[in-house]
């Protein structure tokens, strides 16, 4: 393994958050901190609680999860698009390193920026809300579990997308509607039963109501179930990426 050149791309892709901490940290943590102010603050205090827990404090992990999701698709994606579209691929692709440490080093760069900011937005919420994590080891396994996972995802749109408008496509209307439908702001047990069978079918669902769980021991589904559906997309997309190394697709041109 040559952690050298992991440590090498690694450290360049976080050098790129530092240097835009306005776009990459401060402005998802704001328009968050929003949702917290409208939903938690003013709506929130004129609700009942949902499954025994303050509205304000039951909607954390969905936006937590919500931003964490959107960031690692975010990071990731523009991560290796850039160099496709500079050209400096394929100084990558040729240098002595396997592929597998080309994906540890932009992944493990994309997935350390969301944890952090999902880290921040936490604290955040703190100042909104009050609220408590019962199973913080768990909490932290989801967190850092979604993060790889969805900046694994967002590493194949960066090797898929053609253009700066495709990198839009996918996350914007198909990953943000899915974590809005995914329970992110409501129980789906508040859904009326049909409605909560086509819930089921959202894999996002699994992924906020496990992360929940671990806050407050209340979910949608069972914490086992989520566990499982997050180590399945985790492992489809490890499956995707092998196939897209192996064949070359869309970097071998």
């Amino acid at each position: 393994m040559n952690f050298y050149a992991i440590r090498a791309i690694y450290h360049f892709e976080l050098a790129r958050t530092w240097r835009t901490l306005m776009q990459s940290i401060a402005a998802p943590v704001i328009s968050t901190s929003l949702y917290f102010v409208v939903f938690g603050a003013a709506i929130g205090a004129r609700m009942v609680e949902v499954n025994g827990v303050s509205y304000g404090a039951f909607i954390v992990p969905g936006l937590i999860m919500m931003a964490l999701m959107t960031e690692s698709i975010s990071n990731a994606s523009f991560g290796i698009f850039m160099p496709k579209y500079a050209g400096t691929i394929y100084e990558v692709l040729s240098a002595p390193i396997s592929y597998v440490e080309i994906v540890i080093g932009y992944v493990g760069a994309a997935a350390t920026k969301s944890i952090i900011l999902g880290v921040l937005i936490l604290a955040t919420a703190r100042l909104f809300v009050t609220f408590e994590i019962a199973h913080p080891f768990l909490m932290v396994t989801f967190l850092i579990l979604t993060a790889v996972t969805f900046s694994l995802f967002g590493f194949i749109i960066g090797i898929w997308a053609t253009g700066f408008e495709k990198l839009q496509i996918i996350p914007m209307l198909i990953v943000t509607p899915l974590a809005f439908l995914g329970g992110s702001f409501y129980s789906i047990s508040m859904l009326p039963s049909v409605w909560q069978k086509i819930a089921l079918l959202n894999p996002v669902v699994y992924l906020i109501s496990g992360f929940r769980w671990s806050f407050y021991g209340v979910s949608d589904v069972s914490v086992i179930v989520s566990m499982v559906m997050t180590l399945v997309f985790l492992s489809l997309c490890l499956l995707a990426v092998w196939a897209i190394f192996k064949t070359g697709y869309r970097l071998k041109v």
